[in-house]
């Protein structure tokens, strides 16, 4: 006998499920233990009964399986979310472009990243120097000059050296590293940009405030000190650190949606053995295995019910959000919650092949292959990062060999003046002022962007893909239609239905209480001798009446005719409504129709999108009668019905590969793998917090007329940053020739600091100014 190495059960030697790894033969009690093994194997070797591993760690739950798992030191992995062929084995930074890795496997750890706390703890430091920095430096801005009566120009050179050496240093480490790693790996990007800028500035300023006279007199000011750029170089620096935690923050974020679905596995099953039933934790159920689910319980992994009846919301999955009545022989789903029956199921599908693990794997894939979109500044950045690097050698060559005396340092002085006036300091400015006043315009219109990715796309997409259930309509069942037989009163009629419903737990009956409530009907009658059928309806005695009201199998069992209005019923359920047929004293009286209604302004926003030019495409979990009926109503004319969320990815993949950009707008669980795997994904904000972290747009109401206001943003945002990006080089990139020494041949003109000082500021002020125009942005389109 050996003993599984991942449950710890106790197997035969020639059992069926083997593995051979390190030349040593390992056997497991079933394919799902072998799979989990065979996956990682040094997360389940070395560990002893108490169920600790190497160093004495206890291996902690898995993201999609619940199974046991090494500390990350042993299998924790990180990817770049833009490259996904970049794969570490410690947090880091992309070799490529520089953006922060993010762990590969999901887990419901949610503590705080450690990136994001090391430069938070940065930022701090750069904010508390950099502010009375920026005090010194420009103080003399201020009516009399009060910063020149206090300190000389020597002294507060020197204080500026003091302030900016530890942010340049310390504070800007990490843009350091990964500009040099673009530098070696060719790849130059973002980083390259902001380390040179802020090397050289910090470099030449240091020179010049140690060795002062190693500069022509033609760059001295009247005090014979050289202008130095500390406080350009700290501010830089203090800038782009806040846009590493903003972006760190978001993308811990999104790492919300598949904790919350982690927490939807249910912790314990309920195994039903020889010798009796106990309660185990999940990760110990196997195919096969006999569980027991109590009425209000989880249901614990995917399987099939053998005995029992009772009805089960499954609206995680399917998005539906009337219960689905379950069977001896119908397949259950784990996670999704049992009605008021108890069901004896069997493990079909256990760990990660179970639906709910597949849903948490699909979020987290297409999480990680939607590469974040290439920032405009990056594309630039990577021809104008090489051309101001060789124009700057240029300019120190040419004055090396054809410039006065002395040439060395008039050399030095030019090629920096390059490097220092083609650094756009309102680079760092440029795509982040117009996103925060973008984001603030949005809120104000219902309409909630978590990166400026899906502002950058939304005003491309031309397909829409639109869940049905709490996205086109209502979310919840309303009583929508009421028959009687002739003679019968329709007001005591649905008194009396209502007044049985009232003591059930059915998310029908509160939909037909609602209905009565909503009609004036009196509802203080009280229920006698109340029964639950499980699967049929509800019977009970009101005011002496006997009332039984249900599917047509409970009229069935109490040899009700229904006559006419089984016809009735039947057009009802065409129509996508859900039927059941009212009895009294024996007789039958009516039948109500229970549907999800569309919402009010459903209508004239597919109206809207049609005019717009996008294809709106309806994919459900519903019937497809039920879909065909909405769709019908609302003039949408391509449907995909009766999906689960694999499917409605897979609808999603097929037209991207078409060449369209695809949009996914949705609510529930179900919706969250294809929110995250379409181009943009829109969740409506009366839906699930799943929906919405797996979502780049959220409608804050619900209303899809928003999405009209959000593309027309998204439009006038993406044209603001692109005036931002040429407010943000025009400047320095126009003073090149200047900085090289191209006039001075003939004018004997170089560039003063002081001007590059200015058109660097400048560049600045242009940039903030112009994104504050979009708080005036019309973006209420007609609907």
């Amino acid at each position: 006998m050996k003993k599984d190495p991942v449950c710890g059960m106790t197997v035969k030697d020639d059992g069926p499920h083997q593995f051979t790894h390190e030349s040593v033969d390992y056997r497991f009690c079933s394919a799902g233990c072998r799979e989990k093994f065979a996956r990682d194997p040094a997360a389940y070797l070395g560990r002893d009964a108490h169920g600790e591993g190497h160093a004495g760690h206890t291996m902690e739950p898995t993201a999609a399986t619940g199974a046991r798992q090494t500390p990350p030191a042993l299998n924790g992995e990180w990817t770049c979310p833009m490259h996904a062929e970049v794969v570490r084995d410690k947090p880091g930074s992309c070799p490529i472009c520089g953006m922060a890795l993010e762990p590969r496997i999901p887990t419901a750890d949610d503590t705080e990243n450690p990136e994001l706390r090391d430069m938070s703890r940065r930022f701090k430091v750069a904010v508390a120097l950099a502010v009375p920095l920026l005090i010194v430096a420009m103080g003399d801005m201020l009516p009399g000059e009060p910063v020149s009566r206090i300190l000389s120009p020597r002294l507060r050179t020197w204080i500026d050296l003091v302030l900016a050496t530890p942010v340049c240093l310390w504070a800007a480490w990490p843009f350091h590293e990964r500009a040099w790693h673009s530098l070696v790996s060719r790849n130059l990007n973002m980083f390259t940009l902001i380390g040179l800028g802020v090397t050289v500035a910090y470099l030449y300023s240091v020179v010049a405030t140690i060795a002062p006279g190693l500069f022509p007199p033609t760059m001295r000011h009247h005090g014979g000190g050289v202008p130095v750029y500390f406080e350009a170089a700290a501010v830089i620096t203090t800038l782009v650190l806040l846009g590493q935690v903003l972006e760190l923050r978001a993308r811990h974020r999104t790492g919300a949606a598949i904790r919350q679905l982690l927490g939807l596995t249910p912790k314990t099953a309920r195994r039903i053995g020889a010798s009796g039933e106990e309660d185990i934790p999940i990760e110990h159920v196997h195919p096969g295995d006999h569980l027991r689910v109590r009425p209000g319980e989880k249901v614990p992994v995917d399987g099939r019910v053998l005995e029992g009846a009772s009805s089960v919301n499954e609206s995680m999955v399917t998005g539906e959000p009337i219960p689905t009545e379950k069977n001896a022989g119908d397949a259950v789903i784990g996670g999704t919650i049992n009605g008021t029956g108890a069901l004896v199921m069997v493990a079909e599908k256990v760990g990660s092949d179970t639906l709910l693990a597949r849903i948490v794997a699909m979020v987290a894939e297409a999480q990680r292959s939607r590469a974040p979109i290439q920032k405009l500044a990056d594309r630039v950045s990577g021809w104008f990062v090489p051309i101001v690097i060789l124009i700057a050698l240029a300019t120190f060559a040419a004055w090396m060999a054809a410039g006065p005396e002395p040439r060395l340092a008039y050399a030095v002085v030019n090629a920096i003046a390059v490097l220092i006036i083609a650094c756009p300091c309102a680079l760092g400015l440029a795509t982040p002022v117009s996103i925060m006043v973008a984001t603030g315009k949005g809120a104000s219109a219902g309409v909630l962007f978590r990166n400026a990715e899906a502002i950058e796309t939304l005003r491309k997409v031309d397909t829409l893909i639109v869940d049905k259930t709490g996205t086109l309509t209502e979310g919840k069942p309303s009583l929508t239609d009421f028959v009687t037989t002739a003679g019968v009163d329709e007001n005591e009629v649905l008194r009396l239905a209502a007044a049985v419903e009232r003591a059930s737990e059915h998310s029908l009956a509160a939909a037909i209480v609602r209905g009565a409530e909503a009609r004036g009907v009196a509802m203080n009658a009280s229920v006698a001798d109340f029964a639950s059928v499980t699967g049929k309806g509800a019977t009970g005695r009101v005011d002496g009446r006997a009332v039984a009201i249900g599917n047509a199998a409970l009229m069935q069992d109490a040899a009700v005719d229904t006559g006419d209005l089984a016809a009735r019923a039947e057009k009802l359920r065409e129509q996508g409504r859900t039927v059941m047929f009212v009895a009294v004293d024996g007789r039958p009286a009516g039948l109500l129709g229970v549907s999800d209604p569309i919402k009010p302004t459903t209508k004239d926003a597919i109206r809207s999108l049609r005019d717009d030019g996008i294809r709106v495409v309806m994919v459900t979990g519903d019937n497809a009668t039920t879909a065909r009926a909405v769709a019908q109503e609302l003039g949408i004319d391509d449907v995909v019905a009766g999906v689960l969320p694999d499917r409605k990815v897979e609808e999603v993949k097929r037209r991207q590969e078409e060449g369209r950009i695809v949009a996914m707008a949705g609510d529930g669980i179900n919706d969250a793998p294809a929110l995250a795997r379409a181009d943009v994904g829109i969740a409506m904000g009366t839906g699930t917090d799943v929906a919405m972290e797996s979502a780049g747009v959220t409608l804050v109401k619900g209303d899809l007329r928003a999405i009209a206001r959000a593309r027309a943003l998204s439009r006038a945002t993406m044209g603001n940053i692109r005036q931002n990006l040429f407010f943000a080089f025009f400047y320095n990139a126009a003073a090149v020739p200047i900085a090289a020494g191209v006039f001075y041949p003939a004018f004997g003109l170089l560039l003063s600091p002081m001007i590059a000082a200015a058109a660097m500021s400048f560049s600045s002020v242009s940039v903030i100014g112009n994104a504050l125009r979009l708080r005036n942005a019309q973006i209420d389109e007609k609907v």
